[in-house]
This record gives C-alpha cells, structure tokens and sequence, in this order.
C-alpha cells in the first residue's frame, strides 16, 4: 500500500509539471475577435482589454491578415510584448462580407478545437466590417463585455432566441435545422445595437429577417420568460409586456406533410392608450394579437421555404416522428409542407391606463 501511494504521488508530481502555467500579468487576455474578408484574404483583429490605475479599460487591438484563418492568432503574436491567450474570450464577431462570401465555417473549427475555448461563446454577424466593433469605446467595461452583455440580455429579456457556439454548432450538425445568430448594427459613436437576425446555409448567410420579426421568430424557437410588444388598436394602442411563451408541434398529417404549431402566450397589458382597458377591450387586444401572431410565423415559415432554410427545425421534429426518415424526399416535402400556428394568447393582468 505504501508503494502505490509514493508511486500516486510521483506520477502527481509529474504531471502537475507538465501543466502550463501562466500568470495573469505575464499574458494579453483575449477578450474578443472580429474576423472581416478584405481582398482575398482574411483579417483578424484581437481585443486586449487593459486595465489602467484609475479601474478604466482601454481597448487595445492587435491586427492580422491571412490567407488561412488559422494563422491569425500566431501573426499577431508577434505584434504583442506578452503572449496574448483565449482563455477569457467572450464574443467573436463575423463581418458582412466574410459572413456571405466567404463563411464562417473554417473560424468556428478552429473555435471547437481550442479547448481553451468555452461552449458558451457568443457569436454574432455585423453590419459592415466587424473590426469597427470591437475598436473606439463602448461601455465602460471595456468592449468585450459591452458586446456580451447586449447579446446576453437580449436572449434572456427580449426578442433574440438563444444562440452561442455549441448551440450554433449542434444547430449545423443536425439534419433538418438551420443555424442563426443575432446580427448587429452600430447606430453611433459609442452605441450598437441588435438589428435582426441571419440564417446560415453552408456556413454562408443567406438570409436576414429585421428586428420587428425577432419577436415572431422567438416564439417558433424559443421560450419567452420576459418580452415586451406594441399592439396597434386603430386609433389606440396597447403595450404589453412580461410576455411568458412556450410552443409545441405536433405532425397532424404525413400526406401532404403537415405540422400544427400550438403557442401559447400569457402577458400582461402594461399600458393602454384608450379610455378604459374594459375586460371586452381586453378580449380585443387578445384577438388582435393572435391573429397577428398566427399571420406573421406563417409569413416567416414561407420565407424560409424560399430560401430553403429550416430553422425552426420542422425537418428534425419530423424525422423524429418517423420511421425511415428520407431526407432526399424532405427536400421536395419541405417545399410543400403545410404549417398550422394556433396562437392562444392570454392577458392576465392590466396596468397603467392614459
């Protein structure tokens, strides 16, 4: 016994001095990478957060071109007086042109090999080329977090569904779904905001659906715990807000395919601009935004067919419906299937009447 536990502890020691160390004042911690198609060639840029005497962060940007994605982070060591790791990355941005002619395909390997790299990553496209997001100032936290946090709250509050790198990559893996990320804009010197969402096929964006659709899209592929949106009555309008949903599908016909999508909704009226939010106004406003509802993630469900992309994920939820799923035959059944929203909307509370 005495033998295994010298032997334990050798081996413990051994490798304990394999492990690379390094201390926090000896590297640059990367917190952030935008990755634009210049030319022919690919350009990265790294986000170094510097952390100054008085708690301030500058942002400080180390810039690489190449003709391999790969290459980016060994280039632009040679730009760094500490070697510069990932282990604190929080968001990678993709330009616009990289995003549509080029892909992302080869990036987000190179992320999933990392092992430095966390699951939890967030991703997002931009509008024009991405180094000008991560550069100037934005928040007083420096850019990396500004970046994450509008992203994060945005998932977990409002209308963009959840998304990061394992979701985007489990998302492409699978048969029968399309991967999406939230697309952002920048609207001034030290603002951005999140201007709709982009659709993947092959890596490529080949589609983006603007802000005012989020809200219906969320609702085929995600679960609502808060949301807030306006409801146009006419001459009156009604604000609701504390939005809670949840969907479910159900495969009501195979011949012609066709899927039946159940949501329901239960919000809260926040504010009304009419004279009195009488319980039949309520019934009202209930009405309006079902069939606005049901008419919007139909309009959606068409404009994906047309672009033949699924990411709702109808394909995976009827292969895994049925035996023997072909999904040659899916490509010409996706074209043809029929889709049913019921919206079941419920307004439990009011507020705030004008």
């Amino acid at each position: 016994m005495k033998s295994i536990m010298i032997s334990l502890l050798i081996l413990t020691t051994v490798l304990v001095g394999c492990v690379q160390k390094e201390i926090l004042d000896d590297v640059n911690l990367e917190t952030g990478s935008a990755y634009d198609y210049v030319g022919d060639k690919i350009r990265g840029t790294a986000l170094i957060p510097i952390y100054l005497p008085d708690k301030a962060v500058e942002n400080k940007t180390f810039t690489a071109s190449s003709m391999l994605s790969r290459d980016f982070l060994r280039d632009v060591q040679r730009q760094s007086s500490d070697p510069i790791v990932t282990g604190s990355l929080k968001v990678v941005l993709f330009g616009e042109r990289l995003a549509r002619k080029k892909g992302i395909l080869d990036l987000i390997d190179s992320f999933q090999r990392d092992p430095s790299v966390g699951a939890g990553l967030y991703l997002a496209v931009t509008e024009g080329e991405a180094k000008d997001f991560v550069e100037g100032q934005f928040g007083k936290r420096g850019n990396a977090v500004y970046l994450s946090n509008l992203i994060r709250h945005n998932m977990k509050t409002k209308d963009v569904p959840k998304t990061n790198l394992q979701r985007f990559l489990f998302d492409f893996n699978q048969l029968g779904k399309t991967p999406y990320l939230p697309q952002l804009r920048k609207i001034g010197k030290d603002q951005i905001e999140i201007s709709g969402i982009s659709f993947f096929r092959y890596g490529k964006v080949v589609e983006t659906i603007p802000a005012e659709k989020m809200f219906y899209f969320k609702l085929l592929v995600d679960k609502y715990s808060q949301g807030t949106l306006k409801v146009n009555m006419g001459k009156d309008w009604a604000a609701i807000e504390s939005i809670r949903s949840k969907y479910k599908m159900r495969l009501s016909s195979r011949d012609p395919v066709t899927v039946n999508v159940q949501l329901k909704i239960k919000a809260i009226l926040n504010e009304y601009s009419g004279n009195r939010a009488t319980p039949k106004e309520i019934k009202e406003i209930e009405k309006k935004l079902q069939k606005k509802i049901e008419v919007e993630c139909k309009k959606l469900t068409k404009r994906f067919r047309e672009k033949n992309i699924d990411p709702v994920g109808y394909g995976h939820f009827v292969k895994s419906n049925t035996r023997q799923f072909n999904f040659k035959q899916w490509a010409t059944d996706y074209q043809n299937l029929k889709v049913n929203v019921h919206a079941d909307v419920a307004i439990t509370e009011s507020g705030v009447i004008e």
